[in-house]
């Protein structure tokens, strides 16, 4: 027991650490070739950002535990909320942006409401997160030529974009994006090794364990990046961020157990979990 939870320890820090060092290769990388900063902000650096709950979900669907993945995505939601928010609140008050209500928070309202559609009878299947996968393209699709046809200032996109790294040599920028891709891939082996055996070792669920510990910890980089924000007088980036994080934690995260390992959901999803994000 003692070593699976070193290994969730040691997991979540690895994760953290490579997760940053990807970003930053892959977004120096693009920026390198010529990619816009809006473009990178809302593409790379978003799915970067959840690279740790996407590579947890999708280890997690490999070993036959799909209910592991979809916890981490509905509990990394919840942290979101209740724990970033909250903080950022308590550091500074938090004035909501008009462009959030008319724009972002509708986009991730209707996001939730066609994912809780999709699996409100219990199965999540491979044409479900296919359908998941393509809203999210679809959303950042839009978002990207919103914002590039509009001199207004999105604030999810600003949020993301403000996380790119500065300049880096194309040399390092493969070597970090290399280093970060690997160290991604164990420690999430890692991570999701030792919350299984936890799970086992205190007889409860994957998917409580992936609702706790898991989502709380793959949630760290998130509630970093709000307090920074906070701290510098900027609570709406900090919305951006949980925004954005939420919107790929159900779209693409949960899409991974569906496309890797289709099975039917536990009812506590259905009657407990998602209500309980969505509300």
């Amino acid at each position: 027991m003692a070593l699976s939870v070193a290994a969730i320890v040691v997991g979540l820090v690895l994760l953290v650490w490579s997760s940053d060092r990807f970003v930053e290769g892959a977004s120096a990388l693009a920026y390198n070739l010529g990619v816009s900063s809006l473009v990178i902000g809302l593409t790379v650096v978003g799915f970067g950002t959840s690279a740790p709950e996407i590579m947890v979900a999708g280890f997690a669907a490999w070993n036959h535990n799909p209910a592991l993945g979809v916890g981490n995505a509905i509990g990394s939601n919840i942290a979101n909320i209740a724990l970033i928010l909250g903080v950022t609140a308590l550091i500074i008050p938090i004035a909501v942006h008009s462009r959030i209500v008319k724009l972002e928070l509708p986009i991730l309202l209707a996001a939730t409401v066609f994912a809780g559609l999709l699996i409100f009878n219990g199965d999540l299947s491979r044409w479900k997160g296919t359908a998941l996968l393509i809203l999210l393209f679809a959303i950042l699709f839009w978002l990207v030529r919103d914002a590039l046809n509009t001199k207004q200032c999105d604030i999810m996109a600003v949020e993301m974009a403000d996380e790119i790294p500065g300049a880096m040599q194309r040399a390092d920028a493969i070597k970090w994006f290399l280093i970060g891709l690997v160290v991604l891939l164990v420690s999430a082996r890692m991570l999701v090794w030792g919350a299984v055996n936890v799970a086992q070792g205190f007889g409860v669920s994957d998917l409580v364990i992936g609702l706790t510990i898991v989502a709380i910890g793959t949630s760290l980089p998130e509630l970093a990046a709000s307090i920074a924000s906070a701290r510098k007088g900027e609570p709406d980036l900090a919305i951006g961020n949980v925004i954005g994080s939420n919107l790929f934690n159900l779209l693409a995260v949960m899409a991974i157990p569906g496309l890797l390992s289709p099975s039917r959901l536990p009812d506590e999803v259905l009657t407990r979990d998602f209500p309980l994000m969505l509300g």
